[in-house]
């Protein structure tokens, strides 16, 4: 018997869980401390009334014997993925029913999907980027190529034409950064995507913080894309489901390598491996998308988009570099005074009691910078910034 050896050249915890370690023996040690948490991307709603109320409809389902649901389809329930469908629709994206898949989450696809990829492929991922990329293909022992994202490129770096690849990340609005492709960039991408044969998998989590009309919301817009995408979302952060876990995966019926459709094998992966999301929690998904869900959502949206533009005019008025805060809910900030990540993370943590994220555990590029979430409540994000102003 033989373990799989690539897990033992992973770091040794998962940068998240070392952050919460780190905050627990501090808050052990100085219970007195009012921390206020902006580091892990957690939100702090509650879920909308129209959303709730379909979770309760349908748990009361659940307690008759004629409205009972037991196991369902792995791909989810048809009346979410129309409901899905038609949200694409409504943004001018032409998609089939086949397209749409259920799932709880984008980080659950995003690692995933690579059981449809061969151990060999090269990989493209920008640095710094969301660990989940990164320590999946690490676990499987794939070639990673890294990306240069840094501040001279806006951390939206593009494609180098004489760099083979086989599977492509891309993040937009991207976390941890908060940096935007535009249109522009996003069809460079693909024409890159489609010349190398290579598939482009595209993190579409936080879309629907997107504002500027001129910015991608989903990397279907662009042409060509279906060729060579697949597109990962959750409503997360669309709708707080970080509770409820619930996302979709759009893999095009065009989407095909070695003469064969992607979508065939991702539904031939799910059916043996994923029992697909609760009856429940897919009633709840499918009211995000009526008009009173929408409405719902947007307005606890519009509270987090002001706490990022609060955290970004703090930032700016300090004269503190940052990315990020309009068209996104995270703020990337150069770390003052030439301190380290983690030393700028003990220097929050200790005084003006705030958590953060160490820009380090992105990537070597995230050195000297922090990520800074806007999911908190209106009271303690203003309250943390008032501190921040104090300490810096």
């Amino acid at each position: 018997m033989r373990i799989n050896e690539h897990y033992l050249t992973l770091e040794e915890s998962y940068l998240f869980s070392e952050i919460a370690h780190r905050v627990a023996r501090y808050t052990e040690a100085h219970p007195e401390a009012d921390v206020i948490r902006m580091g892990i991307g957690d939100v702090t709603l509650p879920l909308c009334p129209a959303v709730v109320n379909a979770l309760e409809a349908a748990g009361a389902e659940q307690g008759k014997k004629e409205t009972f649901h037991g196991y369902g389809p792995e791909q989810g329930y048809d009346f979410l993925r129309k409901a899905v469908l038609e949200y694409y629709r409504e943004r001018g994206i032409s998609l089939e029913l086949a397209d749409i898949f259920i799932g709880d989450g984008a980080k659950s696809d995003l690692g995933n999907i690579l059981d449809l990829f061969h151990e060999d492929n090269t990989v493209l991922i920008p640095d710094p980027v969301y660990p989940v990329y990164r320590d999946t293909n690490q676990m499987a022992g794939r070639r990673i190529q890294y990306l240069n994202a840094t501040r001279e490129n806006g951390f939206l770096p593009m494609p180098d034409w004489n760099q083979p690849a086989d599977l492509i990340y891309l993040c937009s609005p991207n976390n941890p950064t908060g940096a935007v492709y535009t249109r522009d960039q996003l069809e460079e991408w693909v024409r890159y995507a489609n010349q190398q044969g290579a598939v482009l998998l595209f993190d579409a989590a936080y879309e629907a913080f997107v504002q500027d009309p001129a910015l991608p919301r989903s990397i279907f817009e662009i042409d060509g894309a279906k060729a060579c995408a697949m597109e990962f979302c959750s409503l997360s952060k669309t709708a707080g489901f970080t509770g409820m876990r619930c996302g979709y995966t759009v893999i095009p019926g065009e989407l095909q390598r070695g003469g064969v459709p992607l979508q065939a094998l991702w539904l031939r992966r799910q059916t043996t491996k994923f029992n697909g999301v609760s009856y429940p929690v897919q009633r709840a998904a499918a009211a995000v998308f009526t008009p009173e869900g929408m409405a719902g959502c947007r307005k606890n949206l519009e509270v987090y988009r002001q706490n990022a533009l609060l955290i970004s005019q703090t930032l700016t008025d300090m004269g503190l570099w940052h990315v990020g805060g309009v068209n996104s809910p995270y703020l990337w900030m150069e770390c003052p005074n030439g301190m380290s990540s983690w030393e700028f993370f003990d220097h929050l943590l200790q005084g003006p009691h705030i958590v953060g994220t160490p820009g380090s555990g992105f990537g070597k590029n995230g050195e000297g910078f922090f990520r800074l979430t806007a999911f908190g409540s209106p009271e303690s994000t203003r309250e943390a910034m008032a501190r921040l102003r104090e300490s810096c």
